[in-house]
């Protein structure tokens, strides 16, 4: 092997936001996303690509979300499409399934596994054995069996974890879809011991996040806080398979937490879907018209001088905490009536009705509006708001409370997963914090901290205006993808000089020019 060659890196995502234009014809216009995972994948792909490292990214062949009808293309567009990239790093697994797809995720469960074994079938059998990577980087549940397959073939793999959610498959459901599970399936983890294969194949499910936890060379989570919760015991919704093989990730010195960033696109100096776009150094004028434009469209009563509460997230009493807002929500308005406290809720989720019984019950409109998510009215959100809800009993990352800074929003939020890593409280005398965090979660401490952020708002404006400022310019340099890719690339690394153990490499395909450094 030559000491110069590089390391060929694959990252293997179900939801993109966009490729760098070196990438190919179209690589603009391969963009499927759901959420936070298409704008890391985004970011890591184009930093790595940039600094001339040789990135390959596999994902799921979105013919319509990509490109629209397809059967609508001249010919000469159409024969530019199937040749893509012949030489290109970009690589799309195959299937009907994916072709005529609306939204990366399926509503339904049965569906949901159906397309990640299909696309994890692509990937094994035919990504991979083209591609030769040195590193597989695989997010969550939906690429759980990859890690194994990896580890058998003696390549490394990174696994992040951005959420806890699962899925359980049986070994005979993924061999009907094309995956020979027998060349790796003592990597993967059961939910009961497996005797052999044969026992394992017909008695026992497949945990799939838990099989890439514990496969993976090494794992990460979206925030360095979670990670330390999750080992720590907190959160008992968490399964106790992810919280075992978590911590023994963290105790072996093979686990670490890097957060995730909001998309670019998050940019009051930019942004197309607000009033009046503004800089930082223009915080005040530019929250003001953004404010009266978010009042006008959700019918709250015009003032500029009004202080504005957002809710951006999904109204998921689970997780996200509404009902924390919904027990002080009357009483809030009422104790900062004259003050003309105005709440701006903008999401969808079962705990909607509960907003609006408050609202209807006691005449609130006007004062509080309830509207379902709408991504031009949620940036507008930002823009026009002075504070930020989001209270949530467990975050693993979030982006909202790193976005809303940047707008000049201060984020309101419970001390825990990612609220605690990029939230610190507010300190008006020596000019540090970002926001107002609370430690107890209930409604109480809610209540709290949003008397500590009116306590904020009646301070001078041009004494307000400095702070702001301040933030802002912070919150810009801190939460970007640049920042990000960074830390993932310094963990590629790492991996890359840690030597393979006899028990990493089996008896099929292992690289023998393994590169030691990006």
């Amino acid at each position: 092997m030559s000491a110069t060659k590089r390391p060929r890196i694959l990252i293997v995502t179900p939801e993109i936001t966009y490729l760098p234009s070196g990438m190919g014809n179209y690589a603009q216009r391969m963009s499927a996303k759901a959420g936070g995972l298409a704008d890391v994948s985004a970011s890591l792909v184009s930093a790595l690509f940039e600094l001339g490292a040789d990135v390959h990214v596999a994902l799921p062949n979105y013919r319509r979300m990509f490109q629209g009808d397809v059967f609508n293309f001249h010919e000469k567009e159409l024969r530019k499409y199937y040749e893509v990239l012949p030489d290109a790093h970009i690589h799309l697994a195959e299937d009907r399934i994916f072709y005529y797809r609306e939204q990366v995720y399926s509503n339904y469960s049965a569906e949901s596994m159906h397309i990640a074994l299909v696309f994890q079938r692509e990937v094994i059998n035919h990504i991979v054995p083209s591609a030769r990577p040195d590193l597989i980087h695989c997010n969550d549940w939906m690429t759980g069996l990859i890690p194994g397959m990896a580890r058998r073939r003696g390549i490394k793999s990174l696994f992040t974890v951005h959420n806890i959610h699962t899925q359980r498959v049986t070994l005979s459901e993924v061999e009907d879809h094309g995956i020979d599970a027998a060349e790796f399936w003592a990597n993967l983890y059961y939910d009961g011991m497996p005797y052999n294969y044969e026992h394992a194949r017909n008695n026992v499910t497949v945990d799939l996040l838990t099989s890439g936890i514990f496969a993976a060379h090494f794992i990460n989570t979206v925030s360095p806080r979670f990670l330390w919760e999750v080992v720590e015991g907190w959160h008992p919704m968490i399964p106790l398979s992810v919280r075992e093989e978590l911590r023994q990730k963290y105790w072996a010195g093979c686990a670490k937490g890097i957060l995730n960033a909001p998309d670019v696109s998050y940019n009051p100096e930019t942004d197309l879907f607000i009033e009046k776009q503004y800089h930082f150094t223009k915080v005040i004028e530019g929250k003001r018209a953004n404010k009266r434009a978010l009042q006008r469209e959700l019918q709250l009563h015009e003032n500029p001088d009004a202080p504005v509460f957002f809710w951006p997230s999904r109204l998921d009493p689970l997780q996200k905490g509404p009902q924390l807002l919904t027990d002080i929500l009357y009483k809030l308005v009422s104790d900062y009536w004259l003050e003309n406290l105005q709440i701006a809720v903008i999401a969808n989720g079962p705990h909607q009705q509960e907003f609006h019984k408050i609202v209807n019950t006691f005449g609130l409109r006007g004062r509080v509006s309830v509207v379902d998510f709408d991504e031009r009215l949620s940036r507008l959100g930002f823009a026009g708001s002075d504070f930020m809800f989001m209270p949530s009993l467990f975050e693993p990352c979030g982006l909202p409370q790193m976005t809303a800074p940047i707008y000049g929003s201060l984020p309101i939020v419970h001390a825990t997963g990612g609220l605690y890593d990029t939230v610190t409280n507010l300190d008006i005398h020596n000019g540090g914090g970002n926001g107002f965090r609370f430690e107890h979660y209930d409604p109480a401490a809610l209540r709290w901290a949003v008397d500590r952020a009116m306590d904020f708002f009646r301070l001078p404006v041009e004494e307000k205006e400095v702070h702001l400022r301040r933030i802002m310019r912070e919150s810009q340099q801190r939460f970007n993808h640049e920042e990000v890719a960074e830390q993932y690339i310094a963990l590629y690394e790492e991996m890359l000089t840690r030597p393979l153990v006899a028990r990493d490499v089996g008896n099929t395909d292992a690289r023998e020019d393994a590169p030691t450094s990006l």
